[in-house]
C-alpha cells in the first residue's frame, strides 16, 4: 500500500479503539487482542523480547505494538497511553529507543490547553519542508541538442541499465530508460517521464514500482547529472553522465551503495 502518514494513522486509531469506528466494529475485538498479548517469539538477534501477531510487531515491555513498513515507515499504537505514531523514515531507526522517546514526550494524561502560537510555528514548519525547493542548475551545454534523442546502450551491468536515450531540448524534457530484469522471460523493463530541467522534479505516470520523479542539469560542457526520487519509498538515484563523442560514462551506487561506472556506446 502507498499511504499519506495521516492515512497510516488512521489504521493505529482502529487498533487504537479496538478496531471501532465511529460507532461501528470493523475488526472483531479479538483480533486486536492477540496483536496486544502477541505470543509468537521472533527469536530476534537484536531484540529477544520481540513478538509477532496478525502481521503486527510487539515490544511487551515498552508496551507498544507497531507494524512496520518499506524504509522504516512505521504504525506506533501505544495503548496504555492512548497515543498512536507514524513516521515515513528514509532509514532504519533503534526500535528499542523510540518507544522511549515518545513516551518521554508525553507530558499529561489530559490534553494539553491549546497553544496557537505553537500550532502556527507548527503549521508553517510543515508547510515550509513540504514545499518544493528549486536546486541550482548549470547552464545548458553545447552539445545538449546533440546528445538529445540519442540511444546509448549498454552491456549488463552492475546497475542493470540497458539502455537510455534522453530529450534535452525543447519544451518538453523527458527520458527513455531501459533495464535489465534477469528474467529470461521478460529479459528488460522500460521505464519513461518527463525530466525537470529548472530545478524542480517532474512526476512520471504511477507504475507497479511506484511514482519516479526526476531532475537534472547540466555540472559542465560534457556532463549531465540526473537526480531520481521513488516517491514515498524513501529511494533516490542519482547518476553522473559523461558525453564523450559516441560514447557515454555512467557512475551511479549500486543496491549496496558501491560507487558503478558503466560506459555505453550510442546506436540506432
Amino acid at each position: 500500500m502507498a499511504l499519506h502518514t495521516r492515512d497510516m494513522a488512521k489504521i493505529g486509531y482502529l487498533y487504537l479503539h479496538n478496531g471501532e469506528w465511529e460507532g461501528k466494529q470493523l475488526l472483531p475485538p479479538g483480533w486486536i487482542d492477540r496483536v496486544n498479548h502477541a505470543t509468537v517469539n521472533m527469536n530476534a538477534t537484536f531484540d529477544p523480547s520481540l513478538r509477532y501477531s496478525n502481521f503486527f510487531w510487539v515490544m511487551p515491555d515498552k508496551h507498544v505494538y507497531m507494524a512496520v513498513g518499506y524504509h522504516c515507515q512505521i504504525i506506533m499504537v501505544f495503548p496504555a497511553l492512548d497515543v498512536v505514531v507514524t513516521m515515513t523514515a528514509h532509514d532504519f531507526w533503534p526500535f528499542r529507543k523510540m518507544p522511549d522517546f515518545i513516551s518521554d514526550a508525553v507530558k499529561s494524561d489530559a490534553a494539553l490547553s491549546p497553544d496557537p502560537s505553537s500550532a502556527s510555528l507548527l503549521a508553517d514548519a510543515v508547510s515550509a519542508v513540504s514545499t518544493e525547493k528549486p536546486t541550482e542548475i548549470g547552464a545548458t551545454s553545447d552539445i545538449a541538442a546533440t546528445v538529445s534523442g540519442r540511444i546509448y546502450r549498454f552491456p549488463e551491468n552492475a546497475l542493470d541499465i540497458k539502455s537510455l536515450a534522453l530529450i534535452l531540448t525543447g519544451p518538453n524534457p523527458s527520458y527513455d530508460l531501459a533495464i535489465y530484469t534477469h528474467n529470461p522471460t521478460k529479459p528488460s523493463v522500460s521505464f519513461n517521464g518527463p525530466i525537470g530541467l529548472d530545478g524542480l522534479y517532474r512526476k512520471a505516470k504511477p507504475t507497479a514500482s511506484g511514482v519516479r520523479a526526476v531532475k537534472g542539469t547540466w555540472l559542465d560542457q560534457h556532463t549531465f547529472g540526473i537526480d531520481v526520487q521513488y516517491l514515498g519509498a524513501g529511494e533516490q538515484r542519482k547518476w553522473t553522465l559523461s558525453f564523450n563523442g559516441d560514447s557515454l560514462t555512467l557512475r551511479g551506487q549500486d543496491g549496496e551503495g558501491h560507487d558503478v561506472s558503466v560506459d555505453g556506446k550510442a546506436g540506432e
